[in-house]
């Protein structure tokens, strides 16, 4: 039968290619003409800000961020002008009311001049930040001072450090993609090599990628220098930071993942019973599903995800969007092997495949507009950050792509079921070379072998011959190979996505940068009366408790019970605990120590964020006269 070619119109592959060309050389000229792809926070103001001339030393100087990072005792240094150190070299954390600030305090007797301020840390999506500015006391002088040249997370390291990232999501496209295909659209596949071998690269890839990142995250949020990536030490500090915990849980899942392959390339595939073989698709899938869930949500846990607004929403609509584009690239991706590889492959699966695709393009539709409106925000940052701009290519090139997968729709209702002529060449080789074993025993065997091994190889020669004389086949292949061609490109530019810094982010830090505001730390001390009866003799008197300064971090506490006439009760026993039931948070209990009668107090409060905190106090008045009283406050 002579296949007819579907009708498009004028040579759309080759216009759709021309399309993917096009916003591939559009790519390429944003990632030219755009700064260094930078992380999620941002330094949004310090003081004394950069550049300030000041009459008389300060006595700290504070940093303030879009959103919290994570810094050490040497994340902060400021240097004098001959470059020795002027700061204590102990962080505090400032933060309060949901502005995020650390400072240093600086030595006393500090001369005049230009001093400089370096810092690093790591933000919370695990992206690491770095900068520097200037400020002068009296008057600007000359330093010996460099501003540094190398940004963190650049040079060398950050190079292999970003092969590695987009390693660790191809990677995953093909085990998660290939998986899928294989259970979902075309179960015969389980015993073809190509696709086998494709599954297990797969593996191989995230698996290595992923011991590449956690070997390099030292080096690459540190020193810069290749040989700290075998610092032990170095390996152990990363292991109790959320991304080390999040690259450890992903070699934890790929050892449940290898199992996985072992049973759908093993038992599966070889499992001929139809109601034994059901019952196995359905096993492995579940648990496919949850693997694979299991491994998306490593990103979503320690990337821009886990930080920002609504991270609660946002970390499983990312699992979902992961997903999704594994199914579907990883998908593209099997049926290009199979068309390319196979003996051949029913039109059943490759139909299957085309309703995998698309349910995998609504959820990538759904979860794309959450995420695109939770990092842009604004028209304004679509069109003007290089988050946005981004996101534009990479809608242009999901256009693209199911423009292209249209296409192959219309090539595949054009596809052939595979027919047992399909499967004769493969019966008749293996027939003769049984006939040719037997004459083998007889007269001479390493001729008959040979014999044997030249009919099938033109046996497979033929049938490859006929697969590939089919023009629908040729059609579809050329239309999933473009389709697979953009894919990469698609696959490229999430990944630099996930490294740069989103727009809303980007539009709040050049709002308030400019301004370099100082950081606000709320002044205490916060207090709250509360009375209260114990129900026995002197049981009633009113329980006054002071906070200072009452925000998130170290507080002081101050705890006073007095009788109704005014004067100190002294109690037996005081306990105090805070809950935040917004966080579900404590409570968390706190024994101040008697400091005379009527007055307790502790120094060691510490309040780990803000909020509308329930103060819970707990008064004994004898062995057995107790109460619990709370009220709510609000803390930062």
């Amino acid at each position: 039968m002579t296949a007819t070619a579907p009708r498009f119109g004028p040579s759309p592959v080759r216009l759709l290619l021309a399309a993917a060309v096009l916003i591939g050389t559009l790519l390429g000229a944003l990632l030219a003409g755009a700064s260094p792809a930078s992380a999620h926070a941002a330094l949004t103001g310090s003081n004394p800000k950069d550049g300030a001339v000041v009459a008389t030393a300060p006595k700290e100087v504070t940093l303030t961020f879009s959103e919290q990072v994570a810094m050490g005792n040497d994340s902060i240094r400021v240097l004098e002008p001959s470059g020795k150190r002027s700061d204590k070299a102990k962080i505090r954390d400032l933060s309060a009311g949901g502005t995020v600030s650390y400072g240093v305090d600086l030595l006393p007797g500090l001369p005049n001049g230009t001093y400089t301020v370096a810092w690093q840390a790591i933000s919370a999506d695990s992206h690491p930040v770095s900068g520097a500015f200037t400020f002068s006391i009296g008057a600007p002088s000359k330093t010996t001072v460099a501003l540094p040249d190398r940004e963190i997370g650049g040079g060398f390291v950050g190079v292999l450090y970003d092969i590695a990232r987009y390693a660790s999501y191809a990677g995953f496209v093909l085990l998660a993609g290939g998986a899928a295909f294989v259970l979902l659209c075309w179960q015969r596949g389980a015993s073809v090599r190509p696709l086998q071998r494709l599954v297990v690269q797969g593996w191989v890839t995230l698996t290595a990628a992923t011991l590449a990142t956690l070997l390099l995250r030292t080096p690459y949020t540190g020193s810069g220098k290749l040989t700290d990536a075998f610092d032990l030490g170095g390996l152990r500090d990363v292991l109790e930071t959320k991304t080390g915990a999040a690259l450890i849980s992903r070699l934890l899942l790929l050892g449940a993942a290898a199992l996985f392959v072992a049973v759908l390339f093993g038992a599966y595939a070889k499992r001929e019973d139809e109601a034994e073989k059901k019952d196995l698709t359905f096993g492995l899938a579940i648990g496919g599903t949850v693997v694979a869930a299991g491994i998306a949500g490593t990103w979503a846990l320690s990337e821009h995800a886990s930080t920002g607004i609504q991270p609660g929403l946002a970390m499983p609509v990312d699992v979902l969007h992961l997903l999704a584009v594994a199914t579907w690239l990883g998908g593209l991706a099997a049926l290009l092997t199979a068309l390319y590889r196979a003996p051949s492959i029913e039109r059943a699966a490759v139909r299957r495949f085309s309703g995998v695709a698309f349910t995998s393009v609504v959820v990538l539709a759904a979860t794309g507009l959450y995420q695109s409106w939770r990092q842009v925000g604004s028209w304004s940052a679509l069109t003007g950050t290089s988050y946005g701009q981004l996101l534009l290519v990479k809608i242009g090139l999901v256009v693209v792509m199911v423009g292209v997968a249209w296409i192959s729709r219309r090539w595949t209702a054009q596809l052939g079921e595979a027919t047992a002529s399909a499967q004769e060449p493969t019966e008749a080789s293996a027939e003769e070379a049984e006939g040719a074993e037997e004459a083998a025993e007889s007269s001479d065997r390493e001729r008959a072998a040979q014999l044997a091994r030249q009919k099938a190889a033109v046996a497979t020669a033929q049938k490859q011959k006929a697969r590939d004389a089919d023009p629908s086949r040729s059609g579809l292949r050329r239309s999933v190979l473009a389709e697979a061609g953009v894919a990469v490109v698609l696959l490229a530019v999430t990944t630099v996505l996930t490294a740069t810094e989103p727009g809303r982010t980007e539009e709040e830090a050049a709002r308030t940068g400019g301004s370099q505001a100082a950081a606000t730390v709320p002044e205490g001390p916060t207090e709250i009366k509360m009375p209260f009866d114990t129900g026995g003799r002197n049981g009633k008197g009113t329980v006054r408790l002071s906070l200072d300064p009452a925000t998130s971090g170290a507080n002081e506490m101050h705890v006073w019970i007095d009788t109704p006439d005014g004067k100190p009760l002294d109690a037996p026993e005081v306990k105090v605990s805070f809950t935040l039931k917004a966080k579900q948070i404590g409570p968390l209990p706190i024994t101040p120590d008697r400091l005379t009668a009527g007055h307790w107090s502790s120094g060691a409060v510490q309040i780990p964020m803000p909020g509308k905190w329930q103060v819970q106090v707990t008064v004994r008045t004898s062995d057995i006269d107790q109460t619990t009283i709370d009220k709510n406050v609000k803390i930062g």
